[in-house]
């Protein structure tokens, strides 16, 4: 096979997650329009995130958040975004940067990205920059059996995404 030179798996993955900073990007300045809401999965544990220590014991290696209607201070940079959302009725600040996401999905609209990444990062002195590719794939919407009397009183529910998978 001949030696990928332009390096299209970066070109792709460094474009999707271009798509998903500019919907959060929108999402700040104009908030969620329509019925558009986000599950962001990501590794806890990746350079660059930033949670309580609360929530990292909770969480030790993947989070989702539900960004839906109780979030607030939605900043977005190129290689980040940081919000904060409420976990059991306290709010955190939660810094998440692009690279750390594993997945996006929008269920209003069935859209989803997934992306490849490590499932922790290295020590800061052996981090080396990844190669992986994007596999772009819309994901499983939510099950149907789910209680529909389950809703987040408390500002956003900290799921994983296997509870929204179809069985």
């Amino acid at each position: 096979m001949a030696t990928d030179h332009i390096r299209y798996d970066v070109l792709a993955r460094d474009a999707l997650r271009g798509v998903l900073r500019r919907v959060l990007a929108d999402a700040a300045e104009h908030g969620l329009p329509g019925d558009h809401h986000f599950f962001i999965t990501f590794v806890s544990t990746a350079e660059g995130v930033k949670l309580s220590p609360r929530l990292l014991a909770q969480y030790p290696e993947e989070m989702t958040v539900i960004l839906q209607h109780q979030f607030w201070d939605l900043v977005v940079t190129e290689d980040r975004f940081e919000v904060g959302l409420s976990f059991g009725g306290v709010p955190e600040r939660l810094v998440i940067p692009f690279s750390a996401i594993k997945s996006f999905f929008d269920p209003s609209v069935q859209f989803g990205l997934q992306f490849e990444t490590s499932d922790a990062a290295p020590p800061a002195e052996e981090a080396q920059p990844a190669a992986a590719s994007p596999a772009p794939s819309a994901l499983p919407g939510p099950a149907k059996d789910q209680d529909e009397g389950e809703k987040p009183s408390e500002g956003a529910e900290v799921v994983r995404l296997d509870r929204f998978r179809k069985k």
